[in-house]
């Protein structure tokens, strides 16, 4: 039942991913949600996420930020990142993860995502057909709406370590 919202893999922190690893095994666009992914909600692209999109752009990655929030807070974060951004993008709804592997140039085969959220990022980049990677959110202070999804993500969580438990022995 839950298995839809199941990420194909969990880390700590977008900042501890293998992207060489990733690029080695043929990926080639990455899509990211901003917010509590890449940073704190609502703040401007740091320091370490101006290394990430350097070191992705020096790797051979193209990338993509989707998010739900409105242009003005997603060109905020781009203006130092310089990437493709979908504004207003309706996660979970498939459409802004297509039009990112059109812009990115990329398919299902070649594309992963790194988001905070199951029930919008993770579950739209299952929906997809795009290899998720859920990350923990960088930062508890999140919108109320966001922090009772916490909740419910908790229970979907505590199924899929059970289960990916189960299959590592």
């Amino acid at each position: 039942m839950f298995r839809k919202f199941y990420p194909k893999e969990y880390v700590d922190s977008t900042y501890v991913i293998d992207f060489e690893d990733l690029y080695q095994k043929g990926y080639r666009g990455i899509i990211f949600d901003i917010d509590n992914t890449l940073v704190p909600h609502g703040a401007p692209a740091d320091d370490r996420a101006r290394a990430l999109f350097a070191r992705l752009k020096k790797i051979g990655f193209a990338c993509c930020l989707i998010s739900n929030n409105q242009r003005p807070r997603v060109e905020m974060f781009n203006r130092d990142i310089q990437v493709h951004f979908i504004e207003n993008a309706h996660k979970p709804s498939r459409k802004s993860y297509i039009r990112a592997m059109e812009q990115m140039g990329t398919d299902v085969s070649n594309t992963l995502f790194v988001g905070d959220q199951l029930f919008t990022d993770v579950y739209g980049a299952n929906r997809a057909g795009i290899y998720s990677i859920l990350v923990k959110p960088i930062h508890p202070k999140e919108e109320i709406q966001i922090v009772l999804k916490r909740y419910l993500e908790r229970i979907v969580l505590y199924f899929y370590k059970k289960r990916k438990t189960a299959a590592d022995r």
